[in-house]
C-alpha cells in the first residue's frame, strides 16, 4: 500500500554577490525553482518576487513543495535579472544556478552553494543560500497593518512605504519572513491582508521577538512606534517616525503532516542458496557492466538514503559467509572486513566493498536474520532510554529468502517493534518468499513463539523481480513507501513528536 506521508518542506532562499547585468544600477534578481521530471526535462514549481537593485537579495517569499522522502527529488535553482513584466524568462539575464536534491537540503537543513552559469562555468562569486523547514503546524497568522505619520524620505515626494518582519533564530539573528507591498508616495499606508505560516512567522512561540511588530498576539488593534535609532540619538524630544498598527490579526489552519526520517545498516545475504557466485547462474554473479540483483537493489534504494546522512556514511554487513582469515561462518561480518569502523562512504563505497568481499568469502550459510535484527534492535533500545523522538533507525536486508531462523526472527521483530526501528527486506531471485510475507505481515498480524503480537508494523518486504520492467526509481519508492508511517507510529506510541536532529551511526 502506499504511503501518503507526505510533508510540506518551506525553502527560504537569498543570495550574495550576483552578477550585475544592469547599466548605471544593480540587477533586479528573482529566483526561479524546478524540478526534474524525467528525460532532462524540468518543470517549474515556484518563484519568488523580485528585488529591485540588489546584488545580495533575501527573497521574502517562501517556496512551498510537497517532500516524498521514497523519491529523489532533483530540484534546479536559477536567478535571473528581471528587465520587463513578462513572466517567461527567455529574454532575461541568467545570473547563474544550482541544482541539487530536496533530500540534500532537507538533511543538511541550510546549505550555501556556488553559482554556476553552466556546469563547470561559475556565476563570479555569487552564491546561493537555501534554508529548509519542515512546516510541522497547521496554523497560520493573518495580519493586517497599517502606518500613520511615517517620516517623509523622497525629496520630490511623499515616502514609498513597505514593511518587512524578521523572526530571531536560535543562532540570534534575523531572519526575514515576510515583505509586504510598496504603497507609494503616502506617509499613512495600509497594507494589503497577508497570511503566514504560524512556523515560519515566529516558530509557533507566541512568545519570540518579532522585528518591526513584537510579540504578536491575537487581537483587534495594537499600535508600535516606529523608531529610527539615528534620530532618537540625535534629539532627546525625539518620539517616533510614525506609528505601526496592527488593525487585525487572526489564526486559520493548513493541513500539513510532519515527520522525519534517520537511516542505520545494510545487511546482504552471502548464503549459499544463492548459488556460486562465478557460475551465470548465481544471484551474486557479475554480469559483465559489473551488476547482479544485489547491486541493482543497493543502488536503488541507497540513491535515496543517502541524502539524509550528511556525511554520508554507512554501515555495511553481510551474513552468512566463511569470512578470512579463518574462514568461520559469520551472521554479521563488515563488508569492508574492518569491524571497528565498518562505514562506506555513501552507495558507490557499499558498492565497491560489496566486490572487493566477494571474491574473498565462500557462501555458506545458514541463513539466520535475527541477529543482525538483535544488533539494531540493540541500539535502538539505547536511543529509546532517551525519552524523545530523536533517534529512528532502519534495517535494510537483502536476501534470497531461504531463511533458516524463522522463529528466532519472528521473536526478533516482535521485540523490536517495541523500539524506534523499521526493517526493510528485499528479495531476489525466483524464490515464493512465503517467509518474507509472513514477517511482513500484510496478511495477518505477526506474532512471536510465546503467541505476542507486534506492537506495531515494522517490516517492508517486496520482491525485486516485481519491478523487472519498471521505473529505476519504483523499487525505493515502493520499500520506502511505509517507514515514514511507521517512524509516526512510534511516535504517537509514546506521544513524543519526532526532532529534526542527525542520527547517530549504529
Amino acid at each position: 500500500m502506499a504511503s501518503q506521508c507526505v510533508s510540506k518542506v518551506e525553502l527560504s532562499i537569498s543570495c550574495s554577490n550576483l552578477l550585475d547585468k544592469d547599466v548605471g544600477s544593480k540587477s533586479d534578481p528573482l529566483c526561479v525553482l524546478l524540478q526534474s521530471i524525467g528525460d532532462d526535462k524540468w518543470t517549474e514549481l515556484d518563484r519568488t518576487e523580485q528585488v529591485k537593485n540588489c546584488q545580495d537579495p533575501e527573497f521574502s517569499k517562501k517556496l512551498l513543495l510537497d517532500y516524498h522522502f521514497e523519491k529523489v527529488q532533483k530540484l534546479k535553482l536559477g536567478v535571473y535579472d528581471i528587465d520587463n513584466k513578462s513572466v517567461d524568462l527567455k529574454d532575461d539575464d541568467f545570473l547563474g544556478g544550482l541544482e541539487c536534491t530536496l533530500g540534500q537540503i532537507v538533511s543538511s537543513k541550510k546549505i550555501t552553494r556556488p553559482l554556476q552559469l553552466k556546469k563547470g562555468k561559475p556565476a563570479g562569486k555569487g552564491t546561493i543560500t537555501i534554508t529548509a523547514e519542515e512546516i510541522k503546524d497547521n496554523r497560520a497568522i493573518v495580519l493586517e497593518v497599517e502606518a500613520k505619520g511615517l517620516d517623509k524620505k523622497d525629496l520630490f515626494g511623499k515616502s514609498d512605504p513597505f514593511l518587512e518582519f524578521f523572526k530571531q533564530g536560535d543562532d540570534g539573528k534575523w531572519q526575514l519572513v515576510h515583505r509586504t507591498e510598496v504603497v507609494k508616495n503616502n506617509l499613512s499606508p495600509s497594507w494589503k491582508k497577508f497570511t503566514v505560516a504560524l512556523q515560519t512567522f515566529c516558530n509557533c512561540d507566541m512568545s519570540k521577538p518579532i522585528k518591526e511588530v513584537v510579540y504578536i498576539v491575537h487581537c483587534d488593534q495594537v499600535e508600535f512606534d516606529c523608531v529610527h535609532p539615528e534620530k532618537k540619538k540625535k534629539k532627546k524630544s525625539y518620539k517616533n517616525s510614525g506609528v505601526i498598527s496592527v488593525k487585525s490579526s487572526f489564526f486559520t489552519n493548513m493541513d500539513h503532516h510532519s515527520w522525519f526520517l534517520y537511516f542505520s545498516k545494510v545487511g546482504i545475504d552471502f548464503t549459499g542458496s544463492n548459488g556460486d557466485p562465478r557460475s551465470p547462474q548465481s544471484l551474486h554473479y557479475l554480469s559483465p557492466d559489473g551488476l547482479n540483483q544485489y547491486l541493482s537493489a543497493t543502488w536503488s534504494v541507497g540513491l535515496v538514503v543517502q541524502d539524509y546522512d550528511t556525511d554520508k556514511l554507512f554501515p555495511a554487513f553481510g551474513f552468512g559467509a566463511q569470512v578470512p582469515p579463518d574462514f568461520k561462518v559469520s551472521h554479521e561480518f563488515a563488508l569492508n572486513f574492518n569491524p571497528s569502523n565498518p562505514y562506506c562512504q555513501g552507495v558507490q563505497g557499499i558498492v565497491e566493498a560489496y566486490r572487493m568481499a566477494l571474491p574473498q568469502v565462500k557462501l555458506y550459510g545458514p541463513t539466520n536474520f535475527s541477529p543482525i535484527i538483535n544488533h539494531v534492535a540493540g541500539i535502538a533500545s539505547g536511543a529509546a532510554q532517551q525519552n524523545n523522538a530523536s533517534q529512528y533507525f532502519v534495517l535494510l536486508i537483502i536476501t534470497d529468502g531461504e531463511i533458516t531462523d524463522l522463529d528466532q526472527t519472528r521473536d526478533a521483530i516482535v521485540k523490536a517493534s517495541r523500539l524506534p526501528m523499521s526493517i526493510i527486506i528485499i528479495g531476489v531471485g525466483e524464490a515464493d518468499f512465503k517467509a518474507m510475507e509472513l514477517l511482513d505481515g500484510d496478511d495477518g498480524v505477526l506474532k512471536s513463539l510465546s503467541g505476542e503480537p507486534v506492537t506495531r508494523d515494522i517490516v517492508q518486504f517486496v520482491p525485486l523481480r516485481q519491478f523487472a520492467n519498471a521505473p529505476k526509481e519504483a523499487l525505493a519508492q515502493s520499500v520506502l513507501a511505509e517507514v515514514p508511517n511507521q517512524l509516526v507510529s512510534y511516535f504517537k506510541m509514546l506521544k513524543l513528536d519526532p526532532v529534526n536532529i542527525p542520527a547517530p551511526k549504529a
